[in-house]
C-alpha cells in the first residue's frame, strides 16, 4: 500500500472517534520505542550470566524485530514497523545516536593518549593497519563474489571494508573490561590507550571514507574528483576552528561552572547542548556525517566537573531510551535471510577470519616485540578485536550512502556481533591476572605502626572516617598510613569508568599518591584529605574501586590483602544527618549493605562497620585540627570480637583528646555453658544472625577474656573509666546507653561467638543481621539511639566459618 507521507498526522483522535493510533506518528513511536526497549532488556537479561555487553542484546534484539525474524510477517511488518515510519524513527534515533557520539568524545581523555606512550601507539597502529590491508583484500573478494558490488567506485568501497574490519569499539571494550575486572592491569591500560588511539583514526578514516563515498549509487550524476578534496579541506578547516577558536572557549565555561561556584548555570547546559546540534548540522553541510562534528566538539571540552554534570544530565536518556532505537533501525535494514547457501556463509566465514585473524594477530606480534608475555600479548589482541555499536554506525553511513548492499551489510553486521560475542569468553580463557599478595607486607609493616583500608561512598563519609581514625592514633608516637578507597558502582553507564580513564595507576587498583587535580573525588573529599593528610606521620594513599555491586567486595578484599591492612572500615549504608528538626536517615540502598555483608564473610583481616550518626561533624570545621575531645563507650561481653574491641579501645586512650569508658556486661548467676541458648529468628525467609559453627570452649574463652581485661586495666590504669553492668535487662541498658547521648562513639563486638547473655539476643527478629544482635540493637531507627556505633569483627581461621542459627542443637553446639 502507497502512503503519503505528508498526509501523516501526528496524533490520533482516538478510538472512540474511529481513529485506530497505529496509523499516526506519534503514537506509534511510542509502541516502536516501547517494543525495541522490552525486546532489548530481555535479552540482556538473558545475555547476562554470559557476561556480554549490553550492546549485543541491542544489535541482537533490532534484527529480531527486523526482516530476519518478526518482520517475516508481512502483517507485522505492515502494522508495526511501516515504511512511511521508517524515516521518523531514524530521526529520533539519528538524535540519540548524536548525542552518543558527543558523550563520547567527552569522555574521550586526548591528554591520556599523549601519555600513553609509543608502546601502545605501536600496537594501535599495528591492530588498524592489518586488518585494513585485510579489509582491502575482502573488498576484492566481495566485488567479485557479490552481485552489485562492483557498482560502487573502487577507492570508497576499499576504505569503508578497512574501517569496518579494523575499528575497535573503545567504550564497548570499556565495559568489557571493567566487567573482567582488568582496568588496573597493564593489559587494561595498554589495550584503553590502545583503543583510544584507534578511535581517533577510525573516525578521521571514516571521515575519508564518507568524502569519497558521496552518493555510491553509479544512478547519479558523475562526481568530480574536486569535491571530496574540498570536502577534506572543509573537515579539516571545522577541526582546527573547533580546536583553536571553541575549545578555549569551552574552558572558560567549564571554569565559571568549576565546583567553586555553587551551582552550573543552566544557560551553559543549554548552549553546550544546542552546539551538539550546530555542529551536526555543518558537519552534515560540509558533506561529513553529522556524528563526526558531535565527536569532535565532545573533545573540546575541558575533563572535570562541568564534563561530568553534562553526562549526568544526559546519558541515562540518550543510552538508555534513544540509541536502543538506532540499533532497532539498523536491525530493520538487516536481512540475515540475504546469507543464503554456501558460498554466502563462506563469505562470512572470511570476513569473520579476516577481522579476527588481522586484528588479533597484528596486535600479538606488535606486543610480543615490545616485551609484553605471550600470554598478555594474546589477550591484547582478543580484546582488541571487540567490534559493537561504532562498528554498526560505519556500517550504517555505508549503507546509507549506498556503498553496501543488502548482503553485504548482513554480513559485516553478524562478523560484529560474532567478534564482540566471543571476546569476553575468549579473554576469560585466556587470561587471569596475577592476585598474589606480594612482599610489601613486611615493610610496610616495619615502617608503619599502624595501616588502615577506610572505605567511603562520598564525601558525607569523609568527616567520620577522619575522626574515628584519628582517635586510634596518640599524637606523637604512631606512623599511620591511610589508605581510602572510594567505591564506585558500575552500573550500565559508560560515565561510571569515566575517571578509570583519567586517574594514573600505580598499582592495583588506582593506588597512588593522591592527585588533587583528578576528580577521582569530589573537591569536598580532596580539601579534607589534604588538611589530614599534611598532618605529621599521617601517609594518606587514595584507592578508587569501580566495579558490579556483587563483586565489589572482590576489590575490597583484594586491596586490604595487597597492602597487608589489619584491618578494614566500611561505611553503613544508612547515615543519619543532623538537622535542627528529627535526624535525616539517608540509605544508599540494600545493595551497598550486601557489599558490607560479602565482605564481612570473605575478608582475610579484621572488618569495622561504623554506623554514622554525625561523628566528627564539628571538626570538619577546622581546618587541620581533625578531631574534638569525644567520649568513647567500649561495651565487653565477652569472645574474639570483643577482645579486639578492647584491642581498638586501647589504641584510642593514647589519644589525648578521646576519653575512653569500658562497660563490662556481667551475669550476677553465670549459665552453664557461655555459648548456648540461640533460638531459631520467629519468622522465616528473613535475615538471621549468623554465629561460628567451630565448637567453643566456654572455660577457655572466659580465661582469655578475664586475662585481655586484667592486662588492659593494669596498662591504661587511672586513664580507663571502668564500669560493670549486672542487671538482668541488658536490651534496656544497652539502648540506654545509647540514647542518652553520653558517648560519641559506641564500640562493640559482633558477637560470632557469643556469652549466653548476648546469644539470648539471638531470639530478636534481626533488622540489620550483619551487625550481630548488639550492633543491630544499637543501629536500629526505631530506638532513638544518638551515638554513633562501630562494630568490630575480628578476623580468626578458626571463628570464620559461620552459619545462621537454625535450631535449639546447633546452637548448643556453638
Amino acid at each position: 500500500m502507497t502512503v503519503n507521507i505528508t498526509a501523516i498526522k501526528t496524533a490520533s483522535d482516538g478510538v472512540w472517534q474511529g481513529d485506530n493510533p497505529l496509523d499516526y506518528a506519534f503514537p506509534l513511536l511510542i509502541i516502536q520505542t516501547t517494543l525495541v526497549l522490552a525486546v532489548g532488556r530481555s535479552l540482556a537479561f538473558l545475555l547476562k550470566p554470559l557476561r556480554q555487553p549490553k550492546v549485543i542484546a541491542e544489535i541482537v534484539g533490532g534484527i529480531l524485530l527486523g526482516p530476519s525474524a518478526l518482520g517475516r510477517n508481512q502483517e507485522y511488518m505492515h502494522r508495526i514497523f511501516p515504511r512511511w515510519s521508517s524515516p521518523i524513527l531514524e530521526s529520533v534515533a539519528s538524535i540519540g545516536l548524536l548525542f552518543f557520539l558527543f558523550l563520547v568524545g567527552l569522555e574521550l581523555d586526548l591528554s591520556s593518549i599523549r601519555r600513553s606512550g609509543k608502546r601502545a601507539f605501536a600496537i594501535a597502529a599495528a591492530g588498524i593497519s592489518l586488518p585494513f590491508i585485510f579489509g582491502i583484500g575482502v573488498a576484492f573478494v566481495l566485488r567479485k563474489t557479490i552481485d552489485g558490488a562492483d557498482k560502487v567506485g573502487y577507492a570508497q568501497y576499499l576504505v569503508f571494508m578497512g574501517v569496518a574490519l579494523s575499528i575497535t569499539a573503545f567504550p564497548v571494550l570499556a565495559r568489557i573490561l571493567a566487567e573482567l575486572k582488568l582496568l588496573t592491569t597493564r593489559v587494561g591500560e595498554t589495550a584503553m590507550a590502545a583503543a583510544a588511539f584507534n578511535d581517533i583514526v577510525a573516525w578521521i578514516l571514516l571521515a575519508l571514507a564518507v568524502a569519497l563515498a558521496g552518493n555510491g549509487d553509479e544512478g547519479g550524476p558523475h562526481k568530480s574528483p574536486l569535491v571530496s578534496v574540498w570536502v577534506l579541506l572543509s573537515g579539516v578547516a571545522f577541526v582546527i576552528f573547533m580546536m583553536v577558536v571553541i575549545r578555549p572557549a569551552m574552558n572558560w565555561v567549564a571554569h565559571r561552572c568549576s565546583p567553586e561556584h555553587d551551582t552550573v548555570d543552566e544557560v551553559y547546559i543549554c548552549l553546550t547542548l544546542a552546539t551538539v546540534m550546530v555542529s551536526g548540522f555543518i558537519t552534515d553541510l560540509i558533506g561529513i556525517h553529522s556524528i563526526f562534528g558531535a565527536f569532535i566538539f565532545g573533545l573540546t571540552i575541558p575533563k572535570g566537573n562541568f564534563a561530568e554534570k553534562l553526562i549526568e544530565r544526559i546519558e541515562d536518556f540518550v543510552s538508555g531510551l534513544l540509541l536502543p532505537l538506532y540499533f532497532a533501525s539498523s536491525g530493520l535494514k538487516t536481512d540475515v535471510t540475504k546469507i543464503s547457501g554456501g558460498k554466502a556463509w563462506g563469505l562470512l566465514a572470511m570476513v569473520i577470519t579476516a577481522a579476527c585473524g588481522g586484528k588479533i594477530f597484528g596486535t600479538f606480534v606488535v606486543a610480543v616485540m615490545c616485551m609484553i608475555p605471550v600470554r598478555e600479548a594474546l589477550t591484547l589482541g582478543l580484546l582488541m578485536n571487540t567490534k559493537g555499536l561504532v562498528e554498526l554506525i560505519v556500517l550504517n553511513i555505508g549503507k546509507e550512502k549506498k556503498v553496501l548492499n543488502d548482503e553485504v551489510f548482513a554480513i559485516l553486521v553478524l562478523m560484529a556481533l560474532f567478534t564482540t560475542f566471543i571476546t569476553t569468553p575468549a579473554v576469560m580463557a585466556v587470561y587471569k591476572p596475577a592476585r598474589s599478595s606480594g612482599g610489601r607486607r613486611s615493610s610496610s609493616g616495619k615502617k608503619y605502626d599502624l595501616r588502615v583500608l577506610a572505605c567511603v561512598h562520598g564525601p558525607g563519609n569523609i568527616s567520620s572516617l577522619i575522626n574515628l581514625i584519628e582517635s586510634t592514633r596518640s599524637v606523637n608516637k604512631t606512623r599511620l598510613k591511610l589508605y581510602v578507597l572510594h567505591l564506585v558502582e558500575l552500573t550500565e553507564r559508560s560515565s561510571s569508568i569515566v575517571m578509570v580513564q583519567r586517574v594514573r595507576k600505580n598499582g592495583l587498583p588506582f593506588v597512588s599518591r593522591f592527585n588533587y587535580t583528578a576528580r577521582a573525588f569530589h573537591e569536598r573529599v580532596a580539601v579534607a584529605f589534604r588538611a589530614y593528610g599534611q598532618m605529621g606521620q599521617v601517609v594518606v594513599r587514595t584507592t578508587t574501586a569501580v566495579s558490579a555491586l556483587p563483586t565489589m567486595h572482590e576489590d575490597i578484599c583484594h586491596v586490604a590483602k595487597e597492602k597487608g591492612v589489619p584491618m578494614i572500615i566500611l561505611p553503613f549504608h544508612k547515615r543519619w544527618i543532623k538537622t535542627e528538626g528529627p535526624d535525616v536517615i539517608e540509605n544508599v540502598g540494600h545493595g551497598w549493605r550486601g557489599v558490607n555483608q560479602r565482605v564481612l564473610n570473605k575478608a582475610e583481616c579484621t572488618v569495622a562497620i561504623l554506623v554514622d550518626r554525625g561523628l566528627g561533624d564539628e571538626s570538619q570545621q577546622n581546618g587541620s585540627d581533625t578531631t574534638v575531645a569525644q567520649k568513647v563507650c567500649v561495651m565487653f561481653f565477652g569472645g574474639p570480637d570483643d577482645r579486639a574491641c578492647l584491642e581498638l579501645g586501647g589504641r584510642m586512650v593514647e589519644h589525648p583528646a578521646v576519653n575512653v569508658t569500658v562497660l563490662r556486661f556481667v551475669e550476677e548467676k553465670r549459665a552453664e555453658h557461655d555459648g548456648v541458648g540461640l533460638k531459631p529468628a520467629p519468622s522465616k525467609g528473613r535475615d538471621k544472625y549468623t554465629f561460628s559453627t567451630t565448637v567453643i570452649h566456654p572455660e577457655k574463652e572466659k580465661e582469655s577474656d578475664e586475662k585481655v581485661m586484667d592486662e588492659f586495666l593494669r596498662k591504661w590504669e587511672g586513664m580507663v573509666e571502668y564500669k560493670e553492668n549486672s542487671g538482668n535487662d541488658i536490651v534496656e541498658s544497652i539502648l540506654r546507653i545509647g540514647k542518652s547521648g553520653e558517648y560519641d562513639l559506641i564500640v562493640v563486638g559482633k558477637a560470632r561467638c557469643p556469652t549466653a547473655m548476648v546469644a539470648r539476643l539471638g531470639d530478636r527478629q534481626p533488622e540489620h543481621a550483619e551487625l550481630g544482635p548488639v550492633g543491630d540493637l544499637l543501629a536500629s531507627s526505631n530506638h532513638g539511639v544518638v551515638s554513633s556505633v562501630l562494630v568490630i569483627q575480628q578476623h580468626d581461621k578458626i571463628v570464620s566459618e559461620e552459619s545462621p542459627s537454625q535450631n535449639e542443637e546447633a546452637a548448643n553446639e556453638v
